[in-house]
């Protein structure tokens, strides 16, 4: 691998990011894999070739490879589940580096998103992300990770945020005794960090969540507190390739509109579920319009990942839906226009698709549809169920060729 490639999911999440992560670690030295948005509800899961699994929650998916993770300004630190996460993982905190700058996410912040998804369900995973961005932008004195080498001010901050939601049972010495342990476990480094890794050799950007589900551009208000397209990257690297993950077919966990959804299917997974807080896994024909737009939004992409090519074999109804009863295009609207995606959102949910077809070369037909060129295929979890495709699937014209795998 010669460049930076980020990896984002173009639909509603569960796409395969962390697989796809896995193989590209290893296909050739990676010097850091990088994440750049949400927090410890990510759930990214891989499956070695000789069959040990793990859910990658804040740790990158390169891990099991060896490869270093490196938490940038815009994740959402869970020390607590981190810890969870790192004695599953054998404690690998040498492979470990945290933005001093990135936000702290506590129990109170948790039990807040808890006790919202019981009276106003969303579909959050219950982690309490939304909850810490949402404290961040109310109070400047909202705890980062550099505040856990400071006791004192730790406590302080600690205790304005139990303050703030009124959960007096969580004692907060334990959580500072936990976040201070967390300190002494990670090795925090400033923002200038990024740049160095960057330096040092190619780099692997892995997003959370999916465009779909974007802070910004997501059908308002079913979306996460987060910047799931390539925009944080840009911020933290000059120069990267765009990687877009999509899956044979739409799935959506927790409420919000989905055009495609089609109960009939019988495509059970393994690592989803229904969730306590997010709510039903559900499964549909793959949307091309929703993914169209999602490209849109991103600005383009380079190059697509399809995942679950294994699917339409088991599944004889599975199906692409290429437009809409009313239409074929989703209108992005203005940048940060939450009324306009709100006005989207209740488009959505009254649209029915229209056109559905079953395509030979699936990965072909998605490429075709979304207009980038197929560069990996997926047909299982672990990296030797992938193919790399170096020219790509049917390269539509107008797409410069891809760089970052030659084989």
């Amino acid at each position: 691998m010669a460049e930076h490639v980020a990896v984002v999911d173009l639909g509603y999440g569960d796409a395969g990011k962390g697989t796809v992560v896995d193989a590209l670690c290893g296909r050739g030295p990676v010097r850091a894999v990088l994440r750049f948005n949400g927090g410890a509800q990510a759930a990214h899961n891989v499956v070695t070739d000789d069959g040990r699994h793990h859910t990658f929650s804040q740790f990158g998916s390169g891990t099991f490879r060896g490869v270093p993770t490196h938490l940038t300004r815009f994740m959402i630190v869970d020390p607590l589940a981190l810890a969870a996460e790192a004695a599953a993982l054998g404690n690998p905190f040498d492979l470990l580096t945290v933005d001093g700058d990135a936000l702290l996410a506590t129990p109170w912040h948790r039990a807040a998103n808890r006790r919202r998804e019981r009276s106003d369900r969303h579909g959050s995973c219950g982690m309490g992300v939304g909850e810490t961005v949402a404290y961040a932008l109310s109070s400047t004195e909202a705890p980062r990770v550099a505040d856990v080498r400071s006791p004192a001010r730790l406590r302080r901050r600690l205790a304005m945020v139990r303050d703030a939601y009124g959960f007096a049972d969580l004692p907060l010495d334990d959580v500072v005794d936990a976040f201070t342990a967390f300190g002494k476990a990670v090795r925090i480094v400033p923002g200038s960090f990024t740049d160095r890794l960057l330096r040092e050799g190619p780099c692997v950007f892995e997003g959370a969540q999916g465009v779909l589900l974007d802070e910004w551009r997501g059908w308002h208000p079913h979306t996460t507190w987060s910047t799931t397209t390539f925009d944080n990257v840009a911020e933290l690297c000059p120069s990267f390739r765009r990687l877009g993950v999509v899956r044979t077919f739409t799935t959506r966990h927790g409420a919000g509109p989905f055009v495609t959804a089609d109960p009939a299917l019988d495509l059970p997974e393994a690592h989803n579920g229904h969730g306590e807080w997010q709510g039903a896994f559900r499964a549909g024909h793959f949307d091309a319009v929703a993914h169209r737009y999602a490209v849109e939004v991103c600005g383009g992409v380079d190059e697509l990942a399809v995942t679950h090519l294994d699917a339409p074999g088991r599944a004889p109804g599975l199906r692409i839906c290429t437009s809409y009863r009313d239409t074929d295009r989703i209108v992005p609207g203005p940048p940060r226009d939450l009324a306009y995606q709100a006005t989207l959102t209740a488009a959505l949910t009254r649209a029915t698709p229209a056109e559905l077809h079953r395509p030979d070369n699936w990965a072909e037909a998605i490429g075709a549809l979304l207009r980038v060129p197929v560069t990996l295929e997926s047909y299982g979890p672990r990296a030797a169920d992938k193919r790399f495709v170096p020219a790509g699937v049917h390269r539509p014209e107008r797409i410069p060729p891809v760089a970052y795998c030659p084989v």
